[in-house]
């Protein structure tokens, strides 16, 4: 990596189980899968609660977060280093796989009356 690129996560995706698909300023997707930070416990245990892992990932401060208070108080947000996910694997986009068996970021279902 370049010393003087500073990766920023620009969208967040839950995927399954505690997968984060991070998706970076340099076009770049990355898995993470942060099942071993909720089992730390302690500032994550929050996190092993399925539906807020999910239902509270955003982007706060260029990287991916968790929205702990509703509010989006970036100073009230669990967050992970854009660094440590940056050094995760490079995947395909989930969001362009959706009909492929695996991990599921995201199902789209489109009635054709309404758009």
């Amino acid at each position: 990596m370049d010393s003087r690129f500073m990766p920023e996560v620009l969208q967040a995706v839950p995927g399954d189980g505690y997968v984060i698909y991070a998706y970076f300023n340099d076009g770049t997707v990355r898995r993470y899968d942060a099942a071993k930070l909720v089992q730390k416990g302690g500032v994550f245990a929050r996190l092993k609660e399925r539906a807020f892992f999910t239902a509270a990932l955003t982007v706060m401060n260029g990287t991916a977060a968790w929205d702990v208070t509703g509010t989006r108080d970036a100073a009230q947000c669990i967050d992970i280093d854009p660094f440590v996910l940056y050094e995760s694997p490079v995947v395909p986009d989930p969001l362009e796989r959706a009909d492929t068996p695996g991990d599921h970021a995201c199902t789209m279902k489109v009635d054709a009356e309404n758009t």
